[in-house]
């Protein structure tokens, strides 16, 4: 049984360089004297109640309130632009939305900033052209080679009314979600630590990507660091002290699948079990940093690499001869440890950066932890009858995908959280409960590591999923020529019988964390079946985000100029850039060309 009494909340801070992005927002009005006059509160109404909006529904990843700016004034033309412009950038504001009710002149009262996820709301009203306005503005975005999302709502509603309605309100929230990610990742690092495990092209890393498309700077550091660091004490002693009560108290440690002979002595286990809890504590240092290393006299190693999202080699020049990185990541993934709950890491297991960028992506739009797993076998209901004597049924009814991977699986995947009505969730960590933390702990095992496969040892974390919870699988691929391409696939992690789960448990490794996952078919493409979803994905790893959130990765991945090769998303979700539309009547094609067109945002 965990001790509930080890998991404090941590309060909500940003633990990285640079201040939280903000929106702004740009109350567009008429210029005209003898009109604006008549319109002032009108449109500052707007602003007022998007700000509204945006505060009451989204918090940053870490916790913190989004915050919005709204220009001074009104804008009715070039001056005013100006004067917002300048009050944004020292606001720190990196999404911009413009709302208005009526007819502005567009050039002169758009946002020019290139960097800068645009929105324009035009109010659907017939008394004032403010859909007149949004169709010229968005052209003159579109002509400028400057993607801005038009909003505006399907009903008309009278001249005074002031709700926002349910579809334009969607559609903002949607976008400020988008936005910020964009934000909050520019000027952040992704720290290598490490470099390319077994030839994984994903973890390959390539700077122009990372540079040019999200912002970010490539950090590396070699894994002989963590040597340096034990060996040389770099690392709180009063926090490891705590830390290793805290793994002793609350972590289960299970069997050895081993055999006799392989088997590590029992004071090999303890060392290596206090090892991957100095890994853990590194590996953090490393990404963000430390005040309390530079009271110890270590300055340098004290400042970190302002590191959003990370990633550890191991295999296989670590694994070979020291425990795996599989705890280190899975508790760092996790939204608690023994400092209690807080906003998780992103950390990549064998480095794969560009699994680790989907990870980061669903982080930042939910706020939730996300998952990292080996897109590992499909079983077809065929297969599974043959092997088990068992038929899937419910939404694994027409076949499963395993997920698995020894390492960078999060505890909070486990299901053991609950929403009101008892049905598992994920949750931002500012929602989670003790309780909810050492259910998840409850539910997980450490098991000694496969020495075939890590011949160093280690423990990696065991638990199967609690379905049927909706989750979204994505994943980031690098095409020769082509650039990056993101696929999307919204499913559920699904419950299977117990006898199906134990003859594939003991088929693959019953040491390791177990997700059946089973996507939304359509009936087309690579969703046609759930074979198909398996044969057209696109490398050997995903990134598992809870919930159904791929209409959010849609209108991120377009920000980020990243088209979109495969998803299962209804085609009245999807939110682009108006100037989409004319790059071809077929979405994905159009989405293909305006990508190219436009290029990387910081190009």
């Amino acid at each position: 049984m965990a001790n509930t009494n080890a998991f404090p909340m941590n309060e909500p801070k940003n633990r990285l360089r640079g201040s939280l992005p903000k929106i702004g927002i740009r109350p567009a009005i008429d210029g005209r004297r003898g009109v604006r006059e008549s319109l002032e509160a009108q449109t500052m109404g707007m602003a007022l109640a998007a700000k509204k909006l945006i505060e009451e529904n989204l918090r940053h990843p870490c916790g913190l309130p989004v915050e919005c700016v709204i220009a001074d004034t009104t804008i009715g033309g070039v001056k005013e632009a100006a004067d917002c412009a300048e009050k944004f950038a020292r606001e720190g504001v990196g999404v911009s939305l413009t709302v208005t009710p009526c007819w502005c002149y567009g050039s002169e009262t758009m946002d020019m900033d290139p960097h800068t996820p645009k929105a324009i709301w035009g109010f659907n009203g017939t008394e004032r052209p403010g859909a007149v306005y949004l169709a010229a503005v968005l052209a003159a975005h579109a002509q400028k080679g400057l993607p801005a999302f038009g909003i505006y709502g399907h009903d008309v509603q009278d001249a005074d009314a002031t709700e926002i309605p349910a579809d334009v309100q969607e559609k903002i929230l949607r976008f400020a979600r988008a936005g910020l990610a964009v934000a909050t990742m520019r000027g952040k690092s992704y720290l290598s630590m490490g470099n390319v495990a077994m030839g994984i092209a994903g973890s390959i890393v390539n700077p122009d990507f990372f540079e040019k498309f999200l912002g970010m700077r490539c950090e590396q550091v070699d894994m002989s660091e963590f040597v340096r660091r034990w060996d040389e004490n770099i690392y709180d002693p009063e926090e490891f002290a705590k830390a290793c009560a805290w793994v002793k108290e609350n972590v289960t440690l299970g069997w050895d699948k081993n055999p006799e002979s392989m088997q590590h002595t029992a004071e090999y286990k303890q060392w290596a079990l206090e090892t991957c809890i100095k890994m853990t504590m590194i590996a953090r240092d490393l990404m963000i940093g430390n005040p309390r290393l530079a009271e110890m006299g270590f300055v340098e190693e004290s400042c970190g690499h302002n590191a959003i999202a990370a990633g550890f080699q191991g295999q296989r020049q670590w694994t070979d001869h020291f425990p795996n990185g599989d705890m280190m990541e899975s508790l760092l993934n996790s939204s608690f440890d023994w400092n209690g709950i807080r906003e998780p890491f992103v950390v990549a297991t064998e480095n794969d950066a560009l699994n680790g960028v989907c990870m980061l992506l669903g982080h930042l739009l939910t706020g939730s932890a996300s998952a990292f797993a080996d897109v590992r076998t499909y079983w077809s209901p065929e297969a599974v009858e043959r092997a088990t004597g068992r038929k899937l049924t419910g939404k694994a009814a027409n076949g499963i995908i395993h997920l698995i991977n020894s390492g960078s699986s999060t505890l909070d995947a486990s299901g053991a959280m609950s929403d009101a009505e008892g049905n598992p969730v994920m949750k931002p960590f500012w929602e989670i409960t003790e309780q909810e933390a050492e259910r998840c702990l409850e539910a997980t095992t450490w098991h000694p590591a496969g020495r075939e496969y890590m011949r160093g040892g280690g423990f990696s974390s065991k638990f199967f999923t609690r379905g049927d919870m909706p989750v979204t699988m994505c994943r980031l691929n690098l095409i020769k020529g082509q650039g990056p391409v993101l696929q999307i696939a919204e499913g559920w992690a699904v419950n299977v019988d117990r006898a199906i789960f134990e003859h594939i448990d003991k088929r693959t490794d019953p040491s390791w964390p177990t997700t059946y996952f089973a996507p939304r078919l359509t009936g087309k493409g690579a969703f046609k079946s759930v074979y198909n979803v398996m044969n057209n994905w696109g490398a050997n790893h995903g990134a598992i985000t809870y919930g159904h959130v791929g209409a959010d990765l849609i209108t991120l991945a377009s920000m980020l100029r990243i088209p979109v090769c495969m998803h299962n998303i209804d085609e009245e979700k999807i939110f682009r850039p108006s100037a989409w539309a004319a790059f071809g009547s077929d979405p994905e094609g159009s989405d293909y060309r305006a990508c190219n067109n436009y290029g990387p945002i910081y190009r």
